[in-house]
């Protein structure tokens, strides 16, 4: 992971994408509507509309720690969301993540997740990221496990898995 400057602030840049904070023509655009040619086909999800709305309520969203769009490097397109959601609470902060349906099974959200989880553990006050999960979503269960999340609770419907600082 590493990290870059961008026009919208600092990117955190993996292997093969880019988290970058969500543009406001995008936030707008999908508030609206709208399609943008840098979007893949299936961009965005319900998911990400959800998120997108979120953004647009909630300018503190948009901090260096907040909301991203999950991009390709190779293509440019957008293809998912990922974001903490700031601020921290007593140094807990948690992870949402999402992949559009035709960018899934690549390992884009466990690699979105690694690194968005190791960023927000850089943030000031922030000692755990958690992410709640279904154990029904056996996909989203392995994510977490494969970025290396683990699992401190479960009631046998949902689980909490964390990493915490060093």
């Amino acid at each position: 992971m590493s990290l870059s400057s961008s026009p919208t602030g600092a990117d955190v840049v993996t292997e093969r994408l880019v988290l970058r904070l969500w543009p406001p023509a995008d936030i707008a655009a999908v508030v609206g509507g709208l399609r943008l040619a840098h979007w893949a086909r299936d961009f965005p999800s319900a998911a990400d509309r959800r998120i997108s709305g979120f953004v647009a309520e909630r300018p503190e969203a948009m901090y260096v720690y907040g909301q991203r769009q999950i991009v390709e490097r190779d293509t440019g397109l957008a293809v998912g969301a990922i974001g903490l959601f700031w601020p921290p609470d007593d140094g807990v902060i948690e992870v949402g993540y999402g992949i559009v349906e035709s960018r899934r099974g690549r390992g884009y959200a466990t690699e979105a997740t690694r690194a968005m989880t190791a960023f927000g553990l850089t943030a000031p006050g922030v000692d755990e990221v958690f992410a709640d999960v279904e154990l029904a979503n056996v996909a989203s269960v392995r994510v977490l496990e494969k970025a290396g999340l683990r699992r401190v609770r479960c009631d046998g419907t949902t689980a909490t898995y964390t990493a915490r600082r060093r």
